[in-house]
C-alpha cells in the first residue's frame, strides 16, 4: 500500500528538531513517536543547527533586505512604465494645430 506524501509545517519541523536537540529521547524514539524516518529528523536537526544564528539576526537586517527587494521591484516597474509611455508617444499622432475649428494633422 502506497502512502501519500505528507507535508509538514515549519513549526512542526522546528518542534521535532528541538526535541532531537534536547536529547531527552533518542532519534529512534522520536522517529517512531512521530512516524518520521530518522534521517529526516537528523536533517531537520542539522538544518536547525546551521540556520539557528540567522533566526536571531536583528530585525534591521531582515527589514533592510525586504526593503531592497521591494525597491528593486518598484524600479523595474518604473522602467516598464517609462518604456510603455515612450512607445505610446511614438505611436500616437500629435495634433498640430486647430484651423477654422477643424483639427488638422
Amino acid at each position: 500500500m502506497v502512502r501519500k506524501r505528507r507535508r509538514r509545517t515549519a513549526a512542526y519541523k522546528f518542534r521535532v528538531a528541538l526535541e532531537a536537540l534536547e536529547g531527552s529521547k533518542t532519534i529512534c524514539q522520536l522517529s517512531s513517536e512521530h512516524e518520521i524516518h530518522a534521517n529526516l529528523i537528523r536533517a531537520w536537526k542539522r538544518q536547525l543547527l546551521e540556520d539557528g544564528p540567522s533566526v536571531f539576526a536583528s530585525n534591521g537586517e531582515r527589514k533592510q533586505r525586504e526593503q531592497e527587494a521591494q525597491e528593486a521591484e518598484l524600479y523595474e516597474q518604473i522602467g516598464r512604465l517609462k518604456m510603455e509611455l515612450e512607445w505610446l508617444k511614438k505611436k500616437s499622432c500629435p495634433l498640430r494645430s486647430v484651423r477654422d475649428g477643424v483639427w488638422s494633422m
